[in-house]
């Protein structure tokens, strides 16, 4: 995404960052803080929003960050200087990928006390998705199988996917353990949060239930990782659901966020709380119409695989981190363009999945 479509959006906080271990006020009652994280996307905003349940106050935490001891290092300091001696009285997560929820088993336990249980919050099917992963070795994100699904698109460096076989314990590594209990989040769903009501958004593609969170009264929408300001959104295809068409449910659930208010100030997962919602919800649809445009050109000049489409997608060197989430999105593009009737599937006798432009 060209960094220029940022200038059509407004940051009231300027380049203003909480500092590790501290926090910031972005609205009444809602402080933003950030944990790093050990990719080239290199930090997660996570948020406290000030709670009151069963007549206690505290704190309702949004997302995690990753379990290493780095984050809960600065999650002690947060603990410590910025909860103003109330207790976290629950964890909302809004989907199941390790940086939103790897520290919730942690959290959660942290603060469960006699006659309060802290219980995680989150939609049945992320809660779900979160537990396999984190207990097999065949989720998706790494191992034998994801390593075979490379390997039939295209990725046919065996330095890399050797990488990826190993990656067996990929997920567990930042995901030790899930909460065995939780309470379940469901579209349209009001929360009472510190006296305000926060309505949940389900939107699928990016994971399989994300939960945004929109509070009316604040004017603030919560948009986990389906509207972020900078970057596009990773929509994937993954061994597990080989056949997936994650891209049009993508579109489809940011698209229906144009009904919130455009005033809205936009609380994302990663960069910088921003206002501009419709602005940037048909930024992110026409990049995607773009990048249609440019995959049909490419497979119009000759059948490619998804391999093949990373340097029509990506104009940046990957590494391998990036080269798996790069591979599931190229195929989710061709799979949407399948979907179109624009694309046809074309076996190669190497054994790769390739796509030609239908006549």
């Amino acid at each position: 995404m060209a960094h220029s479509l940022e200038s059509e959006l407004q940051y009231p906080f300027g380049d203003t960052l909480p500092a590790p271990g501290t926090t910031l006020e972005v609205a009444p009652g809602v402080r933003w803080l950030r944990m790093a994280l050990p990719f080239a996307l290199d930090h997660i905003n996570l948020w406290l929003l000030r709670d009151e349940i069963d007549g206690v106050a505290g704190w309702s935490v949004v997302d995690c960050g990753i379990d290493n001891p780095v984050t809960r290092q600065h999650w002690e300091q947060i603990f410590e200087h910025e909860l103003q001696g109330l207790p976290v009285l629950r964890v909302i997560v809004t989907h199941m990928h390790p940086d939103h929820i790897g520290l919730a088993h942690w959290l959660t336990q942290r603060w469960s006390k006699p006659g309060h249980e802290c219980r995680l919050w989150i939609s049945a099917t992320d809660w779900n998705a979160a537990r396999m992963a984190s207990q097999t070795l065949t989720a998706g994100f790494g191992g034998e199988a994801a390593a075979r699904f490379f390997a039939l698109h295209g990725l046919v460096d065996e330095a890399s996917l050797d990488k990826v076989r190993g990656r067996t314990n990929y997920y567990a590594s930042m995901v030790p353990d899930v909460p065995q209990r939780y309470r379940r989040l469901m579209d349209g769903q009001a929360l009472r949060i510190g006296g305000r009501a926060w309505r949940c958004i389900a939107g699928y593609g990016h994971a399989p239930e994300h939960m945004a969170l929109h509070c009316p009264e604040l004017d603030v929408l919560i948009s986990g990782d389906m509207v972020l300001p900078r970057i596009s959104t990773n929509v994937s295809v993954i061994d597990i659901e080989p056949e997936g068409n994650p891209l049009p449910l993508y579109l489809d659930s940011i698209a229906a966020m144009r009904s919130l208010p455009a005033t809205s100030l936009v609380l994302p997962s990663h960069g910088k709380p921003f206002r501009g919602l419709h602005t940037r919800i048909e930024q992110l649809l026409a990049h995607h119409e773009e990048r249609y445009a440019d995959v049909l050109a490419a497979c119009r000049e000759q059948a490619g695989s998804a391999a093949d489409m990373l340097p029509v997608l990506f104009k940046r060197k990957l590494d391998l981190h990036q080269t798996t989430f790069a591979m599931g999105e190229a195929i989710a593009h061709l799979h949407a363009l399948a979907e179109r009737r624009q694309l046809l599937p074309e076996r190669g006798a190497d054994g790769v999945q390739r796509w030609r432009t239908a006549a």
